[in-house]
């Protein structure tokens, strides 16, 4: 798994280093766990700096709000130096890259906001509420795991919609296997969020299944 087991970087041709890499391939070209690795910059022995940026994504993955510096200090290799660094990028990307306002007209305008989490070892399932013009107003994670109809219940997608007053939702979620074709389960909690939707007068646009091969969608398919 890309996001999980980074390869030793010294053991690693130059061409592929994640420095290298972004360089002569530019930055969509690197996994999360590379580019966290960049910012790492180096670790020890004792704390390699792939196993420090492996549990630094676990730890964003893991939390609903934006990291302080004080929160990546628990990480083992991790000083101040470092921890600040971390925190102000991750404050930086939310200012300038925040999803919030991105106008969606098209299912490919979902994909952009979640490919990062294509690699994902665990399915990610996703809330993205809209206002009336289509336009983001949250992207929430609802669950991480396997899904279920028990786990995606429509009152935990549908709360933090109703609290925003969206006009909308799109929820995604992404396929560890790679295998974009939605399963049993993935039409069932699509064909109850939609009913649930229609009662509540806030509309389920779309269903986006995907990976890091790129994605599926009901809309596009026909399917809702």
């Amino acid at each position: 798994m890309k996001t999980c087991q980074l390869k030793k970087i010294s053991t690693m041709s130059v061409y592929d280093r994640p420095r290298e890499k972004i360089i002569n391939r530019g930055a969509e070209s690197l996994s999360d766990i590379e580019l966290m690795a960049i910012l790492i910059g180096s670790g020890s022995k004792q704390h390699p700096v792939e196993k420090i940026a492996s549990k630094s994504l676990r730890l964003i993955d893991e939390s609903k709000d934006i990291l302080e510096a004080d929160d990546f200090l628990s990480i083992e290799g991790i000083g101040p130096a470092k921890a600040t660094l971390l925190a102000a990028s991750m404050e930086l990307s939310r200012r300038i890259y925040s999803p919030r306002n991105r106008k969606i007209k098209s299912p490919g305008d979902i994909y952009p906001l979640l490919s990062h989490y294509g690699d994902r070892q665990q399915e990610y399932f996703f809330s993205i509420c809209l206002n009336g013009a289509h336009e983001v107003i949250d992207v929430k994670t609802v669950s991480k795991g396997i899904l279920n109809r028990a786990i995606i219940h429509p009152r935990e997608i549908f709360g933090t919609a109703i609290e925003l007053r969206s006009a909308s939702i799109v929820v995604a979620h992404n396929h560890p296997s790679g295998n974009l074709e939605p399963s049993k389960e993935d039409r069932d909690i699509t064909y109850r969020l939609q009913e649930a939707g229609m009662l509540l007068g806030i509309e389920l646009l779309d269903h986006v299944v995907f990976s890091h091969k790129g994605y599926f969608s009901f809309l596009e398919e026909g399917e809702i």
